[in-house]
């Protein structure tokens, strides 16, 4: 019992040992390659005279600026960068809808030319042709936009698309179906955005 554990405890630290990271060649040559630079380094700052000293530092301090100068520049182009990047955003979200309104304008035209008929004899008549044409063309309009009427009258019900506010008894219409319609539903882009507002058949009435 003892050996067993004693073999447990040895095999775990060769693991232990096993897992440990030894440097590689690689490492060792790049270690090796930096000590070598830092020797020489010091070597010939050891033999160099004052003048040389301080014209050594003078080195140093116009490259420490010039990198110090190309750090500002850089965080100033990151600066620019996002404040551009913003204001395309801010450009974009104020002008997504432009397309659509300018599409919209026709419709406002159909509106007053239809106001506009209706002050001859046949006003109601006008008046009625012109509000259908703008009706059609605001749907044409809202459509290419991506707007897709929901059809419900004569389907079955869905709570996916349609919302329940009544139910009535229809001899003609079987149980579950959709007879009326109090208010359209639309989706966007084949996503739902207003359900329809519909009444369900019970099916024909109880004898």
């Amino acid at each position: 019992m003892f050996d067993k554990k004693e073999e447990t405890a040895k095999e775990k630290a060769v693991k232990i040992e096993v897992n440990k990271k030894e440097p590689t060649d690689q490492d060792n040559g790049l270690q090796e390659e930096a000590e070598q630079h830092d020797l020489i380094e010091e070597k010939l700052l050891e033999k160099m005279t004052e003048g040389e000293l301080l014209q050594k530092i003078e080195e140093f301090r116009e490259k420490a600026e010039k990198n110090y100068d190309l750090y500002l520049r850089s965080q100033a182009d990151i600066e620019n960068i996002i404040k551009r990047n913003k204001k395309d955003k801010e450009e974009w979200t104020k002008y997504s809808n432009e397309t659509l309104i300018k599409d919209l304008l026709t419709v406002i035209d159909n509106l007053e030319k239809a106001i506009s008929h209706s002050t001859n004899e046949n006003s109601l008549q006008a008046l009625r042709e012109g509000v259908e044409l703008t009706l059609k063309g605001l749907k044409n309009t809202l459509a290419k936009s991506g707007l897709e009427e929901i059809v419900s009258i004569g389907k079955p019900f869905d709570p996916n698309f349609h919302h329940a506010v009544a139910e009535q008894e229809d001899e003609n219409a079987e149980a579950g179906l959709i007879i009326n319609e109090f208010q359209k539903g639309y989706n966007l882009h084949q996503r739902l955005i207003r359900p329809a507002m519909v009444v369900i058949s019970r099916g024909k009435p109880e004898a």
